[in-house]
C-alpha cells in the first residue's frame, strides 16, 4: 500500500473515532430522528463516505504543513475528542444509573435537567469561564511563575463555582419542593424520603460534575495559551519521544500525521495531568453538597446557604485556628471542636503542591489523593445520614 493510502485510511479512522463518540449525544439530543436514521444503511455509507473524504483532507493537508505546525494543529483534534468524551460521560452515566437504581435515579435525572437548565448553571458557569480567559493578562509580578499562579488560579475558580453552584441548586430545590408541597406529589409514588433525598444529591452532584468537566476543557486551553502568551516552553509528555522513534523509519506522510496525532494525545495528557485538582475540587462540592443537602431537609433557603458559607470558611481556617490559640485552653478546646466536627476543607488545597518546583513523589500523592477522596465520601455519607434522620419526619403536608 502506498503512503498515501496508509496515511489516508489512518485518518479515516481518527475521524472515525469522533464520528463513533458523537453517537451518543446525538442519540440524545433527537431520539426519534437518530433511531430512524440508523435504521437506514444509506446513513451508514454516507457517514462512512464524509469520513473518508475528511480522512483525505486531512491526509492532503499534513503533507502541506510542517511537523510542528500539525502537532499544534492536532491538539485542536485532541480538544474535540476531549469535548465529546466529556458530554457522553454524562449521557451514557445516567442510563447506567437508572438500569441499577431505577426509582432513585428518576429523581437524580430530574434534579440534574432542572439544574442545568437554570439561568444559574450558565451564569456561574460563564462568570468562572470569563475570570479564566482574563487570568492571564493579570500581573502577577511573580518574576517568571505566572503560569503557576494562573494554574492555581484556574483550579480555585473551579472548585468555587462547583461549590456555588451545587449549594444554590440543593437548597433551592429541596427548600422549595418540601415548602411548596411538591416533594408530596413525588413521593406518593413508588419514591421513598431516602430515595428522594438522595437522588436530589446524586442528580446535583452530576449537574456540579458537568460544569467542572465544561471548565476543564477551557482551563486545557487557557494554561497552553498562558504558556505561548509568556513564550514558556511547554514540555511534552515524556511518551512522545519513543513514539517517534519507533515510526522513525516511515514514509514522510507517515511521519506527518503521526506528528497530527501526538499533539491529540499531548492535549489529552494534560487534560489527564489536571485530573487530581479537578478531584480536590469536587470533593469539596461533594462535601459541602452533602451538608447543604442535610440543611435544607429543615431550614429555609437563605439560613442553608449562609449556613454553608460559614462551613467553607470553618473548614478552610480551623486547622489555623487550633495552632494559634495554643496559648489559651478555652479557645482552643472551641477551636479543636470546630476543627473535629466540621470537614477539614484544608486537606483539599492543590496550591501548595502547584507552586513547589520539586513535584511530590508519584507513590505518595497517589495515596494522598485516594485518602482525600475516600474522606470526602465518608463524610458526605454521615453528612447524607444526618439529613435523612432529619428528613425522615419532616411533615410534608
Amino acid at each position: 500500500m502506498s503512503p498515501f493510502l496508509s496515511s489516508t485510511l489512518y485518518a479515516t479512522l481518527g475521524w472515525l473515532l469522533q464520528f463513533a463518540l458523537a453517537l451518543p449525544w446525538l442519540a440524545v439530543l433527537d431520539p426519534k430522528t437518530f433511531r430512524r436514521s440508523v435504521k437506514n444503511p444509506v446513513n451508514w455509507l454516507i457517514a462512512l463516505g464524509v469520513a473518508v473524504g475528511m480522512g483525505i483532507g486531512l491526509t492532503v493537508f499534513c503533507n502541506m504543513e510542517d511537523k510542528e505546525r500539525l502537532y499544534v494543529w492536532g491538539r485542536a483534534f485532541g480538544a474535540l475528542l476531549h469535548a465529546q468524551i466529556i458530554v457522553d460521560f454524562f449521557v451514557l452515566i445516567l442510563p447506567l444509573l437508572m438500569l441499577l437504581w431505577p426509582q432513585g435515579a428518576a429523581v437524580a435525572l430530574a434534579a440534574f435537567r432542572e439544574g442545568i437548565r437554570q439561568p444559574m448553571f450558565w451564569m456561574i458557569l460563564a462568570l468562572a469561564g470569563l475570570v479564566m480567559v482574563i487570568s492571564p493578562f493579570l500581573p502577577y509580578f511573580t518574576f517568571g511563575e505566572d503560569p503557576k499562579m494562573v494554574l492555581e488560579l484556574g483550579y480555585d475558580v473551579t472548585m468555587l463555582a462547583g461549590v456555588l453552584f451545587g449549594v444554590l441548586a440543593s437548597s433551592l430545590s429541596i427548600s422549595e419542593e418540601i415548602e411548596g408541597r411538591t416533594a408530596i406529589t413525588v413521593m406518593s409514588k413508588p419514591v421513598s424520603r431516602r430515595q428522594f433525598l438522595l437522588g436530589k444529591y446524586v442528580g446535583i452532584l452530576l449537574a456540579v460534575m458537568f460544569m467542572t468537566g465544561i471548565l476543564s476543557w477551557v482551563f486545557n486551553g487557557i494554561m497552553l495559551y498562558e504558556y505561548y502568551f509568556e513564550k514558556t516552553d511547554i514540555t511534552p509528555p515524556g511518551w512522545i519521544e519513543p513514539v517517534r522513534q519507533f515510526f522513525a523509519d516511515k514514509p514522510p506522510e507517515m511521519q506527518k500525521l503521526l506528528n497530527f496525532y501526538l499533539g491529540g494525545g499531548a492535549w489529552l495528557n494534560e487534560a489527564a495531568e489536571k485530573l487530581p485538582g479537578l478531584d480536590f475540587g469536587l470533593c469539596q462540592s461533594m462535601v459541602l453538597l452533602a451538608i447543604a443537602v442535610a440543611l435544607a431537609t429543615r431550614l429555609p433557603f437563605i439560613v442553608t446557604f449562609c449556613s454553608c458559607v460559614v462551613f467553607f470558611f470553618l473548614g478552610h481556617l480551623t486547622h489555623i485556628l487550633v495552632r494559634v490559640s495554643a496559648g489559651n485552653p478555652l479557645i482552643s478546646f472551641t477551636a479543636k471542636l470546630f476543627d473535629n466536627i466540621l470537614p477539614g476543607l484544608e486537606y483539599f488545597d492543590l496550591g501548595q503542591i502547584v507552586v513547589r518546583d520539586v513535584q511530590p513523589d508519584f507513590r505518595m500523592f497517589v495515596v494522598y489523593l485516594f485518602s482525600v477522596t475516600g474522606y470526602a465520601v465518608l463524610y458526605s455519607i454521615i453528612a447524607l445520614l444526618f439529613g435523612l434522620i432529619l428528613f425522615e419526619d419532616r411533615d410534608l403536608a
